[in-house]
């Protein structure tokens, strides 16, 4: 009797230990998830930068099992939107999830529990000029943030005779118009790289 409990404690002994030495192993076929902390720090600035509606751009706004609700939305010159039982909606500023959590809460008194779609179908507002001695100039889309590194090689890059240290961006908030030095040179040897600011709707890059 002594011999079969013995051997019963063995086995149990074993058995517990083989799923604690398992528990504790990961399996090969197991992806390791990073932790929050892990992750690079591109995945935290692309939620940070999320786009941001100017003027000139198109909505396209759904409200399910509303047809007369339904269709594309020009953003005005002066930032503003407006559809059927919401009013006026600034938009310019805001992102497209913004503008979408106003339309339903102004809907809510006429539709209850309405589900609404808004997405940015023509991002036309965020534009950057680029002009001077470079290959390509003219006007650019933003559609995402851009430095002026980045627009100078969207525009081409410099011509042989541009004045590389003597570049200015040339900003306009209201009426006050600022230009911000920008030494090419510099940022390219890896210098002083505070100077490559991102841009904004409207910036345009001077290459003299």
């Amino acid at each position: 009797m002594r011999t079969i409990v013995a051997v019963a404690w063995l086995l149990c002994s074993g058995l517990a230990g083989g799923a604690a030495h398992a528990a504790d192993t990961p399996a090969a076929d197991t992806p390791a998830v990073a932790s929050p902390a892990a992750l690079p720090a591109t995945v935290t600035l692309a939620v940070a930068e999320e786009y941001r509606l100017q003027p000139g751009d198109v909505l396209a706004v759904s409200v399910w099992k509303e047809p007369e609700l339904t269709g594309d939305v020009l953003v005005r010159p002066d930032g503003g939107i407006s559809l059927p039982l919401t009013g006026e909606i600034e938009a310019a500023g805001r992102t497209g999830e913004e503008v979408r959590a106003i339309i339903s809460e102004r809907l809510v008194k006429y539709i209850p529990s309405p589900a609404v779609a808004v997405s940015v179908k023509q991002a036309l507002g965020n534009q950057i000029f680029v002009l001077g001695k470079v290959n390509r100039p003219g006007q650019f889309p933003m559609n995402r943030p851009m430095d002026v590194m980045q627009a100078i090689s969207l525009a081409g890059g410099t011509t042989p005779f541009a004045a590389l240290n003597d570049i200015h961006v040339l900003r306009r908030e209201g009426q006050h118009e600022t230009a911000i030095k920008f030494r090419y040179a510099d940022v390219e040897r890896g210098h002083n790289l505070a100077q490559n600011i991102v841009l904004r709707s409207g910036d345009t890059v001077v290459v003299p």
